[in-house]
């Protein structure tokens, strides 16, 4: 079998470094090329950087000149502020994402392509299953944002496999990811001081730890799992739950002020957490991962609890507010109720 040529893009990016340094250092890689629009600050090993611009037609040129047989493409973003402006990232999740399909379209040598997708794709909603399969259509499309990008995406990606049915590919639908290294507005929101839920909502919320992520890349990218596959770690956690595990109290805000309290944060850029994500922490979101195990044949390490508390313990976050005086405080509000209970008995 023939050492593959591999180009991996958004390596500028934790997951889409550590994936290109893995497959640089694998015996059976003759070539990686990792293409971004800023020089990673991560070593990526024997991987070949090149500076392009995946929303520019050249990208042809790199795949053809370098004989590419195998593209991973993780160059989606989710954060605005990231991509300086929702414009430019819209440009460069789905603009991005036509070229790159366009060049490998054209391209003799590609055999593979493995698109990172997300389960925002689904949306959130009180009309939602208690999980979504990957053939499932959401119950509420997004409007907006990272998962109207998505969406946009799969569908340019569904035709590239008519167009070219000898090209396998893989779209690899990821939970939120939590783990070293990862910068993310989900991860911003749990190092609040003090953090804000939907009042009256107590949403189911399913994680990936980062090093399930990468190992499904990489999966991926060997070969012989073609199809649409949901990727998250088994088991849910309520947000309550999450929250009281990161130490953090709760602050429940009415629904409408949620989306307020969101933008004013963007605008003082303490953490930019998107409107169209408001419904998530209202309603959550929860997959099927059945596919994953007995197609794919991956089942990630970590749980969804455990892929959380491995986040606490990376951050090292503490508790905001002493639990024992939070202990302390309960004890005394029912010690005070049940003596008023016995004052008020006839």
């Amino acid at each position: 079998m023939r050492p593959r040529r591999v180009l991996v893009t958004g390596v500028s990016r934790p997951l889409g470094a550590d994936v290109a340094r893995a497959l640089a250092a694998s015996p059976s890689v003759e070539t990686v090329i990792g293409v971004d629009t800023v020089p990673p600050s991560d070593d990526l090993g024997r991987t070949r950087f090149v500076r392009a611009d995946i929303r520019n037609p050249l990208i042809a040129k790199v795949i053809g000149t370098a004989a590419i047989d195998t593209v991973l493409h993780l160059n989606l973003i989710a954060n605005p502020v990231a991509a300086g402006g929702r414009t430019a990232m819209k440009e460069i999740n789905v603009i991005g994402t036509m070229q790159l399909l366009a060049a490998c379209q054209k391209s003799e040598t590609v055999s593979r392509l493995v698109v990172r997708s997300t389960t925002t794709i689904y949306g959130s909603s009180s009309r939602d299953p208690a999980l979504f399969t990957e053939d499932m259509e959401p119950r509420a499309l997004p409007k907006g944002g990272y998962g109207k990008d998505a969406v946009e995406v799969e569908g340019y990606v569904r035709g590239f496999s008519r167009r070219r049915p000898d090209i396998a590919v893989t779209v690899l639908r990821f939970a939120n990811i939590l783990g070293p290294g990862v910068d993310s507005p989900l991860a911003r929101y749990f190092e609040f001081p003090v953090v804000p839920t939907v009042l009256g909502f107590d949403p189911r919320i399913q994680l990936l730890h980062s090093s399930d992520a990468l190992a499904v890349l990489l999966r991926a990218a060997a070969g012989g799992h073609a199809g649409t596959f949901n990727v998250a770690g088994d088991g849910i956690l309520l947000l309550s739950q999450a929250v009281r595990r990161a130490g953090r109290p709760p602050l429940p805000v009415p629904f409408p002020a949620v989306s307020s309290l969101s933008r004013l944060a963007s605008r003082l850029r303490i953490v930019d957490f998107p409107a169209e994500q408001i419904g998530f922490l209202a309603y959550g979101r929860a997959v099927d991962t059945t596919r994953l195990r007995e197609v794919f044949g991956y089942t990630p390490r970590y749980t969804t609890p455990a892929a959380f508390d491995s986040f606490v313990r990376e951050r090292g976050l503490r508790p905001t507010i002493d639990p024992e005086r939070v202990v302390q405080v309960e004890r005394g509000l029912l010690d005070l109720m049940a003596r008023r209970r016995l004052v008020s008995a006839p």
